[in-house]
């Protein structure tokens, strides 16, 4: 096999043309062989596998950067840079299924957020300007559902504006982001995929004027002088070079040869230059052809033969979501959705099925999304805004300014909300219930099954004056977790046995690991600890029956699947000290760092935040108050 003797980028130089395409087939049965076996993202590679061929024959990787938007495409990029063990891919240890510093000289930027390579490609090619090195090149690669995101237009302003900075942007124009990509930018890039051109046009003309005597050279000259306003009107990049930037293109993304004249033209130019490559996401493999709600943008562990998944996945966080908005969307006329270029990911593709006219795909824009609900709920409805919880950072600014300074009712659904695990550190949702916090007004729910999911969220769209908040986990739905009782508007889940005056622990569970805390109470009575365990439900603003509770126990506990800084805890502790209630407290969450790529229940086995580790840090403490704090007022525990 080729690809096996290809241990570096410098490898592909020997191959001829024939060769080159045979490469890229082992690649593409690679791909769908490997990816089968652990899940990824299999759909976007398989689109890009010429692309990064030609990138890595042109650019002199590492020295010249070359660099991937997001990175859901950069598993050819691995091959060809030396790393083809692809046994162990998203899991502890193995392969990150991002570009990763850690894994390659080749890697520059750790998986990421969309829209930023070209802020990325802006800075390196400034550095390359100011410490002159005229031998470096950067080519950012960049699709066209991530030009739909503010970030990457912003950047494209600073980089026409040095119109003598070398940098290279390919823009992979595969007509999607995870679904199909819309909005303007969407049908101005289809218009260019489906014009033949100005050249073509101007060359057929010449051919023709050329043979008309006296007025025919005449004629073209002209033709030829009112080339912008002509080249807008045949094939409308004017955009782009508008904008100052030199265009190549639209070119086959899976014409070796012809992506290479491309892409050596522009390394060439001395300025910023687009070269727009035109490629099929899953291509080459039929059950992702076939796939028309992303082309297998992720999959799972399928069969790689048809493409089904080999184990039928139970009821998720997410599909329970999406079948309680269509009944809200039938009860309400005034509910609508909006998404950020993740219509089936978060749910909303069910009610976009019922109710075409009340769903909004903002584009990878999730600043603008946050700012139109403000509009949107202003303006009399009420936007359900179903985002990714790591993705929801990204709009902080617009939460804070736009809706929650206006009093709007606008309410964020957040999916894959704590410990993600294989899609690595920018994946985790493990800072909202921390930023959230200092929004005022806002109201946050973290639901602990499903029955509360659909209680709480129709709680959140009653809400008019404030923003609402529901976060829940990736993943499986667990067992319903019923409660005994209720304190204010906090669900009782266990209580001391009768007998107990003073209890020792007051646990305060938050969202899904409430079977978990559970498990930590059963832990604890078997050391002769006793403990009422309580769900706050809405975990901001902390519920006004939480102190004087807290009160009339030794020892509070909180546990969350959010960092400990600023999260549920911190609020807590707060509440507890203006309440003048002074109880130890611990707080038990996600330690303030990045975390590396594994499965959910490897990180948090490796962060503590497990049944026994909790209970045996817990027992310990109440052992420490046993033995110090018998006669006298217990201080408080950090």
């Amino acid at each position: 096999m080729l690809l096996t003797r290809i241990k570096g980028p410098r490898d592909l130089d020997r191959l001829s043309q024939e060769e080159l395409n045979q490469l890229a087939a082992e690649i593409r049965s690679f791909l769908v062989d490997a990816v089968s076996k652990t899940g990824g993202h299999l759909g976007p590679n398989l689109g890009v596998v010429e692309l990064t061929i030609a990138l890595h024959r042109v650019f002199e990787s590492p020295k010249d950067k070359v660099l991937f938007d997001t990175g859901h495409q950069a598993y050819v990029h691995k091959l060809l840079t030396g790393r083809q063990d692809f046994a162990g891919l998203r899991t502890k240890n193995g392969l990150s299924g991002y570009p990763s510093r850690a894994e390659s000289d080749h890697d520059v930027i750790e998986n990421s957020h969309a829209s930023t390579v070209l802020g990325w490609a802006d800075g390196l090619a400034k550095a390359n300007e100011v410490l002159g090195r005229e031998d470096h090149h950067v080519a950012a690669v960049i699709g066209d559902g991530a030009l739909t995101g503010g970030m990457a237009w912003e950047a494209l302003n600073n980089i026409a504006a040095a119109k003598d900075r070398p940098l290279v942007i390919v823009v992979n124009d595969n007509e999607r982001s995870y679904g199909p990509t819309i909005g303007g930018l969407a049908n101005h890039l289809a218009t260019l995929r489906t014009t033949d051109g100005y050249e073509r046009f101007l060359a057929r003309g010449k051919e023709i004027l050329e043979r008309t005597p006296v007025v025919g050279k005449p004629l073209f000259e002209t033709l030829h002088g009112a080339k912008k306003g002509l080249k807008d009107f045949i094939a409308p990049q004017g955009m782009f070079e508008d904008l100052g930037l030199k265009y190549i293109g639209p070119i086959d993304g899976h014409d070796i040869e012809a992506l290479e004249s491309a892409l050596t033209r522009a390394k060439r130019f001395s300025g910023p230059v687009i070269v727009h490559c035109l490629t099929q996401k899953g291509r080459g493999y039929t059950p992702a052809l076939e796939h028309e709600a992303d082309r297998f943008h992720a999959v799972g562990v399928i069969h790689p033969d048809t493409g089904l998944p080999v184990k039928t996945a139970a009821a998720s966080w997410t599909s329970v979501f999406a079948d309680e908005m269509v009944k809200l969307g039938h009860e309400r006329e005034d509910i609508v959705g909006i998404t950020a270029a993740m219509l089936h990911p978060v749910g909303l593709n069910k009610f976009a099925e019922a109710f075409p006219d009340r769903i909004y795909d903002v584009g990878i824009a999730e600043q603008h999304g946050a700012t139109s609900a403000a509009g949107l709920a202003t303006g009399g409805v009420h936007p359900v805004f179903a985002v990714y919880a790591t993705f929801l950072n990204r709009a902080f600014d617009q939460v804070l300014m736009d809706v929650a300074l206006h009093k709007c009712g606008v309410t964020f659904v957040l999916d894959r909300a704590g410990v993600t695990g294989d899609d690595g550190a920018s994946h985790n949702g493990m800072w909202d219930m921390s930023i959230l916090q200092v929004v005022p007004g806002l109201r946050l729910a973290a639901p602990r099954d499903a029955e509360q999911l659909r209680a709480q969220l129709r709680e959140a769209v009653e809400v008019k004056d404030a923003p609402t908040v529901v976060r829940y986990s990736k993943g499986v739905v667990g067992p319903a977790v019923p409660a005994v009782g209720r304190i204010g508007g906090m669900d009782v889940l266990r209580t001391p046995a009768p007998e107990v005056t003073r209890p020792d622990v007051l646990l305060v569970s938050v969202g899904a690991l409430a079977p978990m805390c559970l498990e930590i109470a059963d832990l604890l009575d078997k050391q002769g600890i006793s403990t009422t365990v309580v769900d706050p439900r809405w975990v901001k603003p902390v519920d006004e029956a939480l102190a004087p509770l807290a009160d009339r126990h030794r020892v509070v506990v909180t546990v969350e699947d959010n960092g400990r800084t600023g999260g549920v805890g911190a609020a807590v502790s707060q509440a507890l000290r203006d309440a003048g209630v002074d109880v130890p407290l611990r707080d038990f969450g996600i330690p303030q760092r990045f975390l590396d790529h594994a499965l959910r229940k490897e990180i948090m086995a490796e962060i503590g935040l497990t049944a026994p580790d909790i209970a045996r840090q817990v027992t310990g403490l109440v052992a420490k108050l046993d033995g110090r704090y018998e006669s006298e007022p217990a201080a408080a525990v950090d």
